[in-house]
């Protein structure tokens, strides 16, 4: 008797041993590799474009098409959409509810501006005739500058669902890390769109 008990105190020693793994790491670990899938889906892109950018098929080009004034400000947007997302990260730490919410939805804000200059730019290029169907260079540029689009589009709605969730629950463990990888995704938009920003629009501009 005295085997078995011994045997059954070090099971359970054994037991008390094993390593514990932070709740909630399986999902920060799993939005990393989505972001790499992301990162690949993105390269593509930029690959694609950098192939068929210079194919204008006798159409009008990026000096033609282009307003930096504009795409200037619709980066702006952007970037201090992250500069305020990053607030609301403080906020969080302080597991202050109120700024945290209120930082979120200037965030939204920014987002939508964002989104309402690109759809209006998109809306002017067709106007004047420059459909993705006119050259390879506008196929790969709506293709690339559309998909980021898409992104913010999903961002926001995820925003959105973060900001009810966290008035109805307040700041819990699990709220706190969809913050975390919204915050990621957020920022990862910002560093697509400065790619974006220099190797279509301004790049486009000294060709």
């Amino acid at each position: 008797m005295s085997a078995t008990a011994t045997e059954i105190d070090r099971t359970v020693f054994h037991l008390e041993e094993e390593p514990h793994h932070e709740e909630g790491s399986s999902t920060m670990l799993g939005f990393w590799l989505y972001l790499m899938s992301d990162c690949l889906i993105f390269a593509m892109l930029f690959a694609v474009f950098g192939v068929l950018g210079g194919n204008y098929a006798a159409g009008p080009g990026p000096k033609e098409l282009f307003d930096l004034e504009l795409v200037a400000i619709n980066t702006a947007m952007l970037l201090f959409s992250s500069i305020t997302y990053g607030f609301a990260m403080l906020a969080m730490d302080r597991n202050n509810q109120r700024q945290t919410l209120v930082w979120l939805a200037i965030t939204g804000l920014f987002g939508l501006a964002f989104l309402g200059i690109e759809l209006y730019e998109f809306a002017h290029l067709i106007h004047e005739g420059a459909t993705p169907q006119r050259s390879a260079f506008l196929s790969a540029f709506f293709t690339l500058v559309g998909t980021h689009g898409l992104h913010v589009t999903f961002g926001i709605i995820w925003l959105v669902t973060l900001m009810v969730q966290v008035s109805m629950k307040g700041l819990i463990p699990a709220n706190k890390r969809r913050l975390m990888c919204l915050s990621m995704f957020w920022h990862f938009l910002d560093v697509i769109w400065i790619g974006v920003f220099t190797f279509v629009y301004l790049l486009g501009m000294l060709r």
